[in-house]
């Protein structure tokens, strides 16, 4: 009752799962964003396509039973995308089955007008995104086409995409095309899909930024969580091998080799940013 009072509690939807507390609504929703808008030189050249993989599902199971209203994170999944639009891309969006994309609409910023263009834009092909198994069964064969692969994060990325053998087929026939890869925050729990059936983790010895599991302990004390995480991502992807570059909550983001990362969603515009700068300089 005294969290509650406090504005601590997580908020009880009509599901049954938990939202964000107003507290911690305060200090991490913004009604608008930090995009920065650039005039980049645009990209002219045949691979224009960037798949991005959404995850479809919106509750997370934590440690204690509680449900966790999740799904992706529509500043980490938006900015980057402006960015890369910005740049001459276009976006090709698929979750596992074909379902439509969730997002976390509680960390949607109302009041951005860059972000709600690009929403409605895309809008159709979020609700009627193509299944992953099609776009394997499509278009593995089209690598001339496509300039790489996105997943945005929010802690719904950690639900299925990590487990899905169709992610860890894309993400290692990007690598094996030469194609990028380009994932933040949670999103980076995607890359974990490449251990399916005993495979050595593709990314080991690669430096990347991921949200710290040290955050994800202290964020139930003010009701961002409503419990513990079911499962720690940074330390698993530091035990497979990957070298972490940051520790804090902050807005790093890191290339190597065809892989592109970011920290938080704090780091949404410099991973946007790094992204279509990246890219229109190797496609060149």
């Amino acid at each position: 009752m005294l969290r509650k009072l406090l504005g601590l509690a997580p908020k009880l939807e009509q599901d049954g799962s938990y939202s964000p507390s107003k507290i911690a609504l305060k200090f991490s929703v913004s009604e608008k964003t930090n995009y920065e808008e650039i005039n980049y030189q645009k990209y002219e050249g045949s691979k224009t396509k960037i798949l991005v993989i959404f995850t479809e599902q919106k509750n997370m199971v934590m440690k204690n039973g509680k449900l966790f209203s999740t799904g992706n994170h529509p500043v980490e999944a938006l900015l980057p995308m402006l960015h890369l639009q910005k740049a001459g891309f276009e976006f090709e969006v698929a979750t596992p089955k074909g379902l439509p994309v969730v997002f976390e609409m509680w960390a949607y910023p109302e009041k951005d007008q860059h972000v709600n263009a690009i929403y409605n834009e895309l809008k159709s092909s979020f609700e009627n995104p193509i299944k992953l198994k099609d776009f394997i069964d499509t278009s593995f064969d089209d690598t001339d086409h496509y300039a790489g692969v996105f997943i945005p994060g929010g802690h719904g990325a950690m639900l299925g995409i990590p487990d899905d053998e169709n992610v860890g087929k894309i993400l290692r026939w990007a690598n094996k095309s030469d194609l990028f890869t380009i994932t933040l925050c949670n999103g980076p729990g995607s890359l974990l899909a490449t251990t399916i059936g005993d495979r050595e983790f593709l990314y080991k010895g690669y430096k990347m930024c991921v949200f710290p599991d040290s955050v994800d302990r202290q964020t139930p004390m003010i009701g961002y969580l409503p419990g513990h995480m079911p499962r720690g991502l940074s330390e698993t992807l530091s035990n497979l091998g990957a070298t972490l570059m940051n520790t804090k909550f902050d807005d790093s983001v890191c290339v190597d080799r065809k892989l592109i990362t970011g920290a938080s969603p704090l780091s949404s515009n410099n991973l946007g940013k790094l992204a279509a700068e990246t890219l229109l300089k190797e496609l060149k």
